[in-house]
């Protein structure tokens, strides 16, 4: 009887509501063309206000969280927004997404040192994550969540740190910690860099050692699901925000990253160098998670 159920919520989800890789691919595209959207850019500004403006549509409340920083590199202040958008508000048993929406101001992986101060144009690195959510958010609303909540945090300034520095990196993560009072969730799930065109998604070490159960349940229903890019292989360790929101909570955290792939802090790292592929494939997973665990 046990194996029906399953197969039947299953079923319910890949049948009627299995998640729309294309139109996050979309939500992507639309972030490329305002073009580098590093904090203090104009791009920023306006990619904020329509961050805000989509997830109020689908969600109780978006709570905007702000807070002055001082550039890693430059020393210059600046102001940071972070968004926390909350999904059946009255719950208490919370499970949380987050993506970071700023991109680098500098190119310095480049295999070109004259675009090395050149900013990038961030699709996998940045809008990738965020589209995935946008898209979620979206679905979760015809999920009518009953039991659970569904909270989903976009950080700024995660991508500004100077290699070897790790407190400069993941700084929404870190001033979202450090102030926020209300209810934390159970899990933390963190997407990154999710649309390589050719997407592996291996087990981050930090990820394993945070969260061990989390990542068995993922990658067991990735699995399941029949998506074998979620492969059980250690990956190196790997510095996101995932990182930051464990440190200051002690929620286990896990990161849904490809780190393989190749255009990383370039100026390649393009919508043309992207697909729906991952998209379509964590969005199943994820949705297929969220509609498992508000069951009674």
């Amino acid at each position: 009887m046990r194996i029906i159920l399953s197969l039947l919520s299953l079923s319910f989800i890949l049948s009627f509501n299995s998640f729309d890789g294309d139109a996050a691919f979309n939500y992507m595209q639309q972030q490329c063309d305002l073009g580098p959207r590093f904090p203090g850019s104009e791009a920023h500004n306006i990619l904020t206000a329509k961050l805000y403006d989509h997830f109020i549509q689908f969600s109780d409340t978006v709570l905007v969280f702000k807070d002055s920083i001082l550039h890693p590199k430059t020393k210059e202040s600046m102001q940071i927004k972070n968004l926390l958008i909350k999904h059946n508000i009255s719950s208490s048993e919370r499970y949380l997404f987050m993506a970071h929406y700023d991109t680098r101001d500098r190119a310095d992986k480049d295999h070109n040192p004259s675009n090395h101060n050149k900013p990038i144009i961030g699709a996998n690195d940045g809008a990738s994550g965020v589209a995935l959510l946008m898209q979620l958010s979206k679905q979760i609303k015809s999920l009518d969540l009953k039991n659970i909540g569904v909270d989903i945090l976009l950080v700024d300034a995660e991508d500004m740190g100077r290699p070897g520095h790790l407190n400069e990196w993941g700084l929404g993560t870190q001033s979202f910690t450090k102030n926020y009072k209300g209810v934390l969730p159970k899990y933390a799930i963190c997407v990154d860099m999710i649309a390589d065109k050719n997407p592996i998604f291996k087990i981050e070490h930090f990820s394993y050692q945070f969260a061990k159960e989390l990542v068995n349940e993922i990658w067991t229903l990735a699995n399941n699901l029949g998506y074998k890019e979620f492969v059980w292989q250690l990956s190196k360790p790997i510095y996101d925000d995932h990182v930051y929101f464990y440190n200051g909570t002690s929620v286990p955290s896990i990161d849904i990253i490809d780190f393989d792939y190749p255009h990383w802090h370039t100026i390649d790292d393009t919508i043309e160098n992207c697909s729906s592929q991952g998209l379509f494939i964590v969005g199943n997973v994820l949705l297929q998670f969220i509609y498992n665990k508000d069951q009674p």
